[in-house]
């Protein structure tokens, strides 16, 4: 469970007064929120509702609606591979196992060293290179089984 500092708590209040304190603004503060902090623990989320004048509840469904949002830290690398339907044939799913293997992690998780996070998402649109996978903002594409190895490899050096 995260602590919220008294410095981090005026950094929420930064972020809803910059949206006016508008419900109908929700969504822009969540965001920001996110990119500040890397993730909305429950305590973000009801220091949000609290300023927007809204339930915790309402905010908790935002968040859990939108798959952008995360309720847990992601990793340094976060790792997205791509299960749409071009990629899901070209062997998606196979490449998400090779993933969990070398990770030693599931969807969702992320490691102990907070190096990497695994996530599935539904299509990156670029079927052509399927299969996709993205780790941060960049892409690698017609990744094999071999190619999970040398991705991690960059980023293990």
């Amino acid at each position: 469970m995260m602590t919220i500092c008294e410095n981090n708590v005026a950094k929420i209040e930064a972020i809803c007064s910059e949206f006016g304190n508008e419900k109908g603004e929700l969504i822009n503060v969540l965001h920001k929120a996110q990119t500040t902090f890397g993730y909305l623990p429950e305590e973000v989320q009801s220091i949000v509702a609290e300023n927007l004048n809204t339930s915790l509840a309402h905010v908790y469904g935002v968040v859990t609606f939108y798959s952008f949002f995360t309720m847990v830290p992601k990793g340094k690398y976060p790792i997205n591979i791509c299960t749409g339907t071009a990629c899901y044939v070209r062997g998606a799913e196979k490449i998400l196992d090779e993933f969990k293997e070398h990770l030693n992690i599931k969807v969702g998780e992320t490691t102990k060293d907070e190096k990497f996070s695994l996530s599935s998402l539904r299509c990156v649109g670029a079927c052509g290179l399927a299969p996709v996978v993205l780790v941060g903002e960049k892409v690698y594409g017609r990744v094999t089984l071999d190619g999970v190895e040398e991705i991690l490899k960059e980023y293990n050096e």
